[in-house]
């Protein structure tokens, strides 16, 4: 490897590429080593809340995503579509309203409310993402994060009790 002496400092190397090539971590080789973060009970408690909201207004394919090992402006993603605009806009009004009249929690910042192509709800250590369902293909965040740790986002009771079968 090409390198140039620094005056009173370490060798480094002569181009950028070098650099990126040979830096270590001052840690393991393998990350797959490292432990994996996992979200806070909290975090999660309030993205099952969020779920549930989002259930109550009809939302679709909901997912929670555990970020915490990955990024440091979050702990979880929660992800949900709505068929038209007005049903997202529904649906992010809803989870707004229904966590400020049960959790006393109000979002840090709301994007994207006035066109709800894709609206961004920011609790802090969650943040929610409701698409139209072609606005969430292109953006493919689900895609993006596919390493990631899935929380199981349960059954409603009534869905569960209107799929099963009378004997």
């Amino acid at each position: 490897m090409d390198t140039t002496q620094i005056e009173g400092g370490p060798v480094a190397p002569s181009s950028k590429a070098e650099f990126f090539h040979h830096t270590s971590l001052d840690g393991p080789d393998d990350l797959s080593e490292l432990p994996e973060a996992t979200a806070s009970d909290e975090a999660k408690r309030l993205a099952l809340a969020i779920a549930s909201a989002g259930l109550d207004k009809k939302a679709t394919g909901i997912e929670i995503i555990d970020v915490s090992a990955k990024v440091d402006y979050a702990e979880l993603i929660v992800l949900m579509s709505g068929r038209r605009d007005r049903h997202v806009h529904a649906i992010a009004s809803g989870v707004q309203r229904e966590l400020k009249e049960k959790l006393g929690v109000a979002p840090l910042s709301v994007e994207g409310l006035t066109t709800s192509q894709w609206v961004l709800l920011d609790f802090n250590d969650v943040v929610v993402h409701v698409f139209q369902e072609d606005s969430r293909c292109f953006y493919d965040l689900e895609g993006l994060w596919i390493d990631a740790q899935r929380v199981v986002v349960p059954e409603p009771p009534e869905r569960r009790a209107s799929e099963q079968v009378p004997e």
